[in-house]
């Protein structure tokens, strides 16, 4: 599928060390994993299925193909992958009519990077209407651009996305700063050849090489970013 976001010319992530941030949404910024099981829940609720909680480690952070697909196999239902992907999607868009919570050190976050100039986007493997409804609560004015599931042809675990924003914003992959909470996005910034920070939101992730775990995005700030990317040639 092609984008609708047009390229973005951004001189100021050439050079060495830290060039871009590239910043996961749900559960990553703004505290939506409970509401996407909520309306997981609700959904399967209404078609006489009861949805178990150890599914929901499964279904987090992945695109709608395999959450859905993992509900459907466990439930059985005679519903379509994409009949459920819409009704997902329709009662999520309803619970947050009225704005989400931003994660804990998220605003401050934001504001430190702009005032920075740290070229920064969103890529979610949410889908486009999703992100500008939660975009009212984010602040649009935050990104260069945002980059949606349904507008690349592979999104997360594949790197495809990453890769992508990496690209308009001129930067290195290796010269950007993922930051993510379950292990699908670890998985499709490290392909990528990013550095990766992960603040796990409900499935534990452990420090690896090019990895650091930390506990909230209140421990993170522009010269920490910066000092992952110290050591990269």
């Amino acid at each position: 599928m092609t984008s609708s976001i047009p390229a973005v010319d951004t001189r100021s992530a050439q050079g060495r060390g830290l060039q871009a941030v590239l910043l996961d949404m749900d559960g990553t910024l703004v505290d939506t994993e409970d509401i996407w099981w909520a309306a997981e829940v609700e959904v399967f609720a209404g078609l006489g299925h009861v949805l178990d909680s150890e599914h929901r480690a499964i279904v987090i952070g992945g695109p709608m193909t395999r959450s859905v697909g993992h509900l459907m196999a466990v439930t059985g239902t005679e519903l379509t992958l994409p009949e459920l992907s819409d009704a997902i999607n329709a009662r999520f868009t309803q619970l947050i009519a009225r704005g989400v919570p931003l994660m804990p050190g998220a605003r401050r976050l934001l504001t430190e990077l702009a005032a920075h100039q740290v070229p920064t986007a969103l890529v979610s493997a949410s889908h486009r209407h999703i992100i500008d409804s939660v975009l009212r609560s984010l602040g649009a004015e935050n990104f260069a651009f945002t980059l949606a599931g349904d507008e690349v042809a592979r999104t997360k675990p594949y790197p495809d996305p990453y890769l992508i924003a990496a690209a308009r914003l001129g930067a290195e992959p290796a010269r950007c700063v993922v930051v993510e909470d379950t292990p699908t996005g670890v998985a499709a910034a490290e392909a990528a050849g990013c550095q990766v920070i992960a603040v796990p939101s409900i499935v534990r992730i452990a420090a690896a090489p090019g990895r650091t775990v930390v506990g909230s995005l209140e421990q993170l700030s522009v010269p920490f970013l910066r000092s992952l990317n110290a050591t990269v040639h």
